[in-house]
């Protein structure tokens, strides 16, 4: 099944936040993973390795070609979640904004036919 999961962090994200990410996953879904990434630094930062060898091959990561931005499904999320969840949102605080971004996003996540349009959107629908 198709789907996205997500957690807001303030400030950067680095390898340690990816490896919480990747401990709640593992928590919150009780099958194998195919991990999708982009080559953002923190997905291949030291700690991400490790931690993924630790779990003895039940999260398999798979890389988008880098410079392709085309190919990513997340883009097409943001995108969308900018234009049509979240526009003219001016949040008082970083409080307001997670809140706001959190039920956005669950709310967006509730449409599977949304869901797998972004994903045709990135040529990685199987054909």
């Amino acid at each position: 099944m198709l789907n996205f999961y997500f957690r807001l962090y303030a400030g950067s994200v680095k390898g340690p936040q990816v490896v919480d990410f990747l401990r709640a996953l593992v928590r919150h879904i009780p099958q194998p993973l195919l991990l999708v990434w982009d080559r953002l630094p923190a997905h291949r930062s030291r700690v991400v390795p490790e931690y993924l060898d630790r779990l003895g091959g039940w999260i398999q990561v798979e890389y988008l070609p880098p410079y392709a931005p085309e190919f990513n499904p997340v883009e097409y999320i943001w995108a969308y979640w900018k234009q049509h969840e979240l526009p003219n949102v001016c949040p008082k605080d970083y409080w307001q904004l997670s809140e706001g971004a959190r039920r956005t996003l669950r709310r967006m996540r509730r449409r599977p036919r949304l869901i797998t349009a972004f994903w045709k959107q990135a040529s990685l629908w199987p054909a």
